[in-house]
């Protein structure tokens, strides 16, 4: 695998000086809303969510190295960034429920070229994948994913793709059920989307297990998936299906939890490249922005907030340098 220079210094633009990805996200829009909304027990505005992504930025973006926006009520916030590197995701916000197979959309007046003039160091997308869907949805998503690929390699720029799974069959995904199924939906969206042909420069991945099924952990709450013996061999299974470096999310889980997960990837030995991680540092920040005001919401980020995202960055001693993905011993080995 080789590097161009303009993917080659975005990456180190997100990275922290041991050349791991120790960021922040903010992009969350739809999800946003509705909680803030839900808090307030009144609308929640396009106003207000500039206004919390702002605040988020200003304060935890000192701790990360580097923070994921989204170009509709992010851009603000970007100013707001301390120097740290930016991601700017391209996709719409949710999915089409109406639609069978959770199918994605870009964002309408946005392309890799714009997302790159705004200011964005890596361009972002969110995509919902399982490799048990049907064939000819999944073939809509691969060449989807292979356009937006040629985009950033046209304009040198590089391409993080996040994949969520789903229950094809419309199961709820909290059940034991689906976790079992997991392991398999995660490994095989590193195999299919580290192929050459995507494009895709860093994989941000959900971890292969759901945590409160791994018996003998602090999440477990008493319904087993898997030993932990088990769950220690799906981290180091679905890390030998890509050569991509790649990175977990928190996939909103709460920060104990997202900690205690990531002492498991250390565990296991997976070579991890780092975090992109949102929920897991200010979601309990929600109610109190909503209900509270920005003031309080500060001043609650400053305490709890940065103390969230510290424990992140303990939980990223396991993570590997990426450049070691390229053959490299340093990031200046790559240029």
């Amino acid at each position: 695998m080789k590097l161009t220079p303009g993917k080659l210094a975005g990456l180190k633009a997100v990275s922290d000086p041991r050349g791991v990805i120790a960021a922040a996200a903010m992009d969350q829009r739809g999800s946003l809303q509705k909680s803030l909304a839900k808090e307030r027990g009144a609308a929640a505005t396009g106003k207000d969510l500039e206004d919390f992504k702002t605040l988020v930025t200003d304060v935890l973006c000192k701790h990360a190295s580097a923070i994921l926006l989204d170009p509709e009520y992010g851009l603000p916030a970007s100013k707001h960034r301390h120097g740290k590197g930016l991601l700017l995701a391209y996709e719409k916000t949710g999915y089409d429920s109406n639609t069978p197979g959770r199918l994605p959309d870009l964002l309408d007046v946005w392309s890799v070229r714009r997302l790159k003039e705004a200011g964005a160091d890596c361009i972002k997308i969110l995509l919902y994948y399982t490799p048990f869907e049907k064939s000819h949805i999944n073939d809509l998503k691969q060449a989807w994913i292979e356009r937006i690929g040629d985009e950033c390699l046209t304009h040198d720029i590089p391409f993080f793709l996040e994949f969520v799974g789903y229950d094809a069959d419309g199961g709820d995904e909290k059940t034991v059920d689906y976790a079992k199924k997991k392991p398999e939906i995660v490994s095989g969206a590193m195999a299919e989307f580290g192929k050459a042909r995507y494009n895709v420069d860093v994989l941000k991945v959900e971890v292969p297990i759901v945590m409160e099924f791994v018996e003998g952990t602090k999440a477990f709450k008493g319904e087993k998936a898997y030993t932990r013996k088990e769950a220690l061999q799906h981290f180091r299974d679905a890390e030998g299906m890509t050569h991509k470096p790649f990175i977990y999310l928190s996939a909103g889980v709460s920060n104990p939890v997202f900690i205690e997960t990531l002492e498991l990837a250390g565990e296991s030995g997976t070579k991890f490249n780092g975090v992109l991680c949102g929920r897991a540092t200010w979601k309990d920040g929600i109610a109190i922005f909503a209900k509270q005001g920005e003031k309080a919401f500060r001043d609650w980020l400053e305490t709890k907030g940065v103390e969230n995202i510290e424990n992140v960055n303990n939980g990223l001693k396991a993570a590997s340098p990426w450049y070691l993905k390229y053959g490299a011993k340093s990031m200046a080995e790559l240029g």
